[in-house]
């Protein structure tokens, strides 16, 4: 398998972890803990994790031009990114969550085209809106969620900033993607993520009640650590080396897909001719953007 081909399979299994997130962080508010409680359990231990790999492999030398960028990556991908997608989930439903992020992949492009001079050509415009039709067809199937409570509208909003944050995230991150290992990235990304959430989060630490956790809250906690942060973001990173920022937000596409499917094993959502034909859409979405990514490394080959 090429490291291209590597990259693509790094983030549909980024994904495939993503689109559980829905349903298993949500599972853990508000009964076992808060988003803000979470977000700082979650960055510290990934801090942990990825300093401690560093220590094992490779230790690169950071330009101090490029910590400038590391930081605003740790501002965008980690601190207001995690804080919004919590705290948004907390407040509405896994189902609007999915929908609002079939948005994504449109936002990354945007800022790709603002800041780093992507070009977006028909067919990956085409791509994109096939994607985005068939996932807004499968979460407006049948009713997956659960009855949202909260403010929702506040919820869809703190998402929308997320996906926005996320978005920015990606294409602010690209370019250490050829000067940098991923972990190396990503222990400083998450190092300067997690100093940005220590004034927001610090002091709901301690109400944390560890002592009544079920088996389903720890798996879900530790689902969140290791599935959703540590390797997530280290496939995520590595993927950036190969691909452009907007063919990776695309894949954000395969979340609703994930999405509907434990809707239907855990909730008994049916499987209706509808579903299967959104999630055609989906990936027929992610093949004309890889096609056209394919089609472009061979024209230049010739040339």
């Amino acid at each position: 398998m090429n490291k291209t081909s590597r990259a693509h399979l790094f983030l549909i299994v980024s994904g495939l972890l993503f689109g559980a997130n829905y349903w298993i962080a949500k599972g853990l508010m508000p009964d076992f803990m808060q988003p803000a409680q979470i977000i700082l359990v979650r960055c510290l231990s990934a801090v942990a994790l990825f300093w401690l790999v560093s220590m094992m492999t490779i230790r690169e030398k950071v330009g101090r031009r490029d910590h400038i960028l590391l930081a605003m990556g740790g501002l965008t991908g980690i601190s207001v990114n995690q804080t919004f997608f919590f705290s948004g989930l907390a407040l509405t439903s896994p189902v609007d969550a999915a929908l609002l992020h079939s948005g994504s992949p449109i936002v990354v492009l945007l800022f790709s085209a603002l800041i780093a001079g992507e070009k977006i050509n028909l067919l990956k415009i085409s791509g994109i809106l096939m994607g985005a039709s068939g996932a807004v067809a499968l979460v407006l199937q049948g009713s997956m969620a659960e009855g949202s409570s909260g403010n929702q509208l506040l919820g869809n909003s703190l998402i929308v900033l997320n996906i926005v944050s996320y978005s920015l995230y990606l294409v602010i991150i690209k370019p250490l993607m050829s000067r940098y290992t991923a972990i190396t990235i990503m222990k400083w990304v998450f190092l300067y993520g997690f100093l940005f959430v220590i004034p927001y989060s610090l002091t709901s630490v301690s109400s944390i009640q560890f002592g009544n956790f079920t088996g389903f809250a720890w798996f879900s906690l530790t689902y969140i650590v290791l599935g959703t942060t540590f390797v997530t973001y280290l496939m995520t990173s590595y993927s950036l080396r190969y691909v452009s920022a907007g063919t990776a937000g695309y894949y954000i596409y395969i979340q609703p897909v994930i999405a509907a499917f434990i809707g239907i094993v855990l909730f008994r959502e049916s499987f209706t001719l509808i579903k299967l034909l959104a999630a055609v859409l989906v990936f027929a979405g992610v093949f004309l953007v890889n096609r056209n990514t394919g089609s472009k490394k061979m024209s230049e080959r010739n040339q």
